[in-house]
């Protein structure tokens, strides 16, 4: 998905997201970006902060979704897993995203309350997730996990935390609780930082939102 406006990183447009894509390898299988040809509001059902969101409007042309995705520490989100994955991967880069990160009327795309944050993150999921409805399964790979995110690159910490292993589900809940469970259950000194980083970030909030 693009980014938001303002950020203007190397995903701004769909032909910079291209590049990103080339510099990153990923030239061996087809790549939809999905609001490359627009956006189409899916509803949240009983949402508190949302009742539709902005995604991109090719994720209609497909009957099925699997979420594979690399479980990590978030800067912001505490941790991502298949929610964050979802929520804000899915939400269309100009409106959908700035509609998660961002209070009506405001400028600043980061003023939103952690705890909120993972709440909007989450109904933006859950629009997604009732769309598909039983045709998604979600998979969260626990391997090279660092504090930080993929989409810091370069500039992502070290790995902090041995690899454990995967997680599969046609429950998104169970996909990330176990993958959070796992983190817990590692020795201390193993799991310190990706734990803090949970925390600090008010990241279990996915969870029990």
């Amino acid at each position: 998905m693009n980014q938001i406006p303002g950020t203007r990183g190397d995903r701004y447009t769909t032909e910079l997201h291209k590049e990103t894509l080339r510099v990153n390898g990923w030239t061996f299988c087809p790549v939809d970006i999905m609001d490359a040809d627009g956006t189409v509001m899916l509803p949240v059902k009983e949402g508190k902060w949302f009742s539709e969101m902005s995604m991109g409007k090719n994720l209609l042309n497909y009957d099925s979704f699997l979420a594979l995705t690399h479980f990590k520490g978030h800067t912001k989100g505490g941790f991502g897993g298949s929610n964050k994955n979802i929520g804000i991967g899915c939400a269309d880069g100009r409106v959908g995203k700035a509609m998660i990160h961002t209070t009506p009327g405001s400028n600043d795309m980061w003023d939103i309350g952690m705890e909120e944050f993972m709440e909007r993150m989450t109904e933006s999921t859950k629009a997604v997730a009732d769309h598909f409805g039983s045709r998604i399964t979600y998979i969260n790979v626990l391997r090279n996990m660092s504090v930080s995110c993929d989409c810091e690159g370069c500039a992502a910490l070290p790995v902090v935390t041995p690899n454990i292993g995967i997680t599969a589900s046609t429950d998104i809940l169970a996909a990330d609780q176990a993958s959070v469970d796992l983190v817990y259950a590692l020795k201390d000194s193993d799991h310190r930082d990706l734990v803090e980083r949970f925390e600090t970030r008010h990241g279990l909030r996915q969870l029990s939102y």
